[in-house]
């Protein structure tokens, strides 16, 4: 039974507050993968944007998607010791909307601000809400369920479907709004704001509902009165060890996700400009390679689940499957070299389309291997009264990720493109891949080494691992497209 009054009523086995939390997360990973499609092309931009150059498109793209997983530390420990999950999920959501309109309204608005003004007064808007908003919902999720409740991970298949759904929906959606208008990026943010203010409305009028009193209460106040005052007894030796394997398996996902965010970078700008996307006589829009992850997850899902349930007790631990995650994801660079290579140090050379879509596949097999270890495991072995901290330390190794993502791909320069700009470009892609490829192998031995060391301080958190394929199935289907 759950700590918390959950009202009663299910669907599809699960109590219906999960379908709330789906849905509320749908729209607000609609909002930030749409943005995370358009923010470089639209910082680039001669005609409809900023007109920066890559290097300091790339740069700004760094400091944001970092800083958008580094708040969720401030985030989780507010909600923890003072306002509670709910009421940081209706104000971050509040602060996201306002940041998307800030960037997507026209300039004109208020001419007393300059666009520059605006642009990062939206930026800071939709970083601080974030950190209200993401490390609390994924701890609602665990807080509909009681301890040993079998439904858990299911639940979190159910929630990821949800997120995996929102982040397919947005590279298409916003590449067609972008077109419509003629290449104007700020109606993608405003459609980004309306998803925004979607979650937000929905959560609003139906939390009280389907949630009861979860999330109304900070986690440290409830601890103290389910458990006595523990919240500064000092961890056990389990807890220490179990908080020790969230840590370290947090080091080898920065090399991962540092590697696998190079596509809303990187890998989007040579999209734009150096890959073939005519199919016939129409030009496929730049974002919607950005639903390619999404939907590989829903395709091949299914296939890791059985392969995992044939495998029995051959079956990898979970710091093997992150080894091999690290793997695949250098195969997919060695994709992209291949598409450098096929430019022959030519930038005026477009590329096939279809380097690019191998090298999502085998990223996306890499993440089917890591991303189900992810967040369910922060909620399995995280101490009760410093959940939400942990799910914000967790996102915290996912910020550092996208920061060294972004500084990486800056060091591609090109300026302003042009001929030299973009020949420049071409010859250190190939370098930059190249170096993201053998850093991820490397990084993949030494966890294969320390794999049975890590598995010793679960404390038995892999036991029982070998079940059916329904439960394999719902394993591989909690991942995350940016990271949750």
């Amino acid at each position: 039974m759950s700590h918390y009054n959950v009202p009663e009523g299910e669907f599809l086995g699960h109590p219906k507050g999960l379908f709330l939390l789906f849905t509320t997360e749908m729209w607000e990973r609609f909002s930030y993968y749409a943005m995370r499609a358009i923010l470089v092309l639209y910082l680039t931009s001669q005609a409809q944007g900023m007109g920066w150059t890559n290097s300091d498109a790339l740069s700004m793209y760094a400091y944001f998607t970092g800083l958008v997983y580094i708040t969720p530390l401030l985030g989780g420990w507010l909600a923890d010791n003072y306002i509670g999950q709910r009421k940081a999920i209706l104000i971050g959501g509040l602060m996201m909307a306002i940041g998307q309109f800030l960037i997507g309204m026209p300039y004109d608005w208020i001419p007393s601000l300059s666009k520059d003004t605006l642009f990062f007064m939206g930026l800071g808007s939709l970083i601080l809400g974030n950190g209200l908003f993401k490390p609390n919902i994924s701890t609602m999720v665990g807080e509909l369920y009681g301890e040993g409740d079998h439904r858990r991970d299911g639940a979190f298949t159910i929630f990821y479907m949800g997120i995996n759904l929102g982040a397919f929906m947005s590279g298409i959606f916003v590449g067609l709004i972008v077109a419509a208008f003629d290449g104007n990026y700020q109606v993608g943010f405003v459609a980004a704001g309306v998803g925004m203010l979607l979650s937000l409305v929905i959560q609003a009028l139906f939390a009280q509902k389907y949630l009861g009193d979860i999330g109304l209460q900070a986690n440290a106040v409830r601890s103290k009165e389910l458990h006595g005052n523990v919240t500064k007894e000092p961890l056990t030796k389990v807890e220490r060890e179990r908080i020790k394997v969230i840590m370290i398996l947090g080091l080898f996902t920065i090399i991962f996700w540092a590697g696998f965010e190079q596509a809303g970078g990187l890998m989007n700008i040579y999209t734009e400009k150096f890959t073939d996307r005519f199919i016939g006589g129409w030009e496929v829009p730049t974002t919607f390679f950005q639903s390619l992850n999404p939907a590989f997850i829903f395709l091949f899902a299914p296939f890791f689940a059985i392969l995992w349930t044939k495998l029995g007790p051959k079956e990898p631990t979970s710091p093997i499957k992150f080894a091999i995650a690290l793997v695949l994801l250098a195969i997919g660079f060695l994709f992209m070299i291949g598409a450098v290579l096929q430019q022959g140090g030519d930038a005026s050379v477009k590329t096939s389309m279809g380097w690019l879509v191998a090298a999502y596949f085998f990223h996306t097999m890499g993440e089917l291997c890591l991303s189900p270890v992810g967040l369910s495991m922060v909620t399995k072995l995280a101490p009760l009264r410093l959940m939400s901290l942990l799910m914000g330390v967790w996102f915290g190794f996912t910020a550092l990720a996208n920061f060294v993502a972004g500084k990486v791909g800056s060091l591609v320069g090109g300026g302003h493109g042009g001929s030299g700009g973009d020949d420049e470009m071409i010859n250190n892609a190939i370098s930059i891949f190249g170096g993201i490829a053998i850093t991820a192998v490397i990084s993949a031995v030494v966890l294969y080494l320390m794999s049975n060391k890590l598995i010793d301080w679960m404390h038995g958190a892999e036991a029982g691992d070998h079940g059916d394929t329904v439960s394999k199935l719902e394993e591989e289907m909690e991942v995350v497209a940016e990271k949750s």
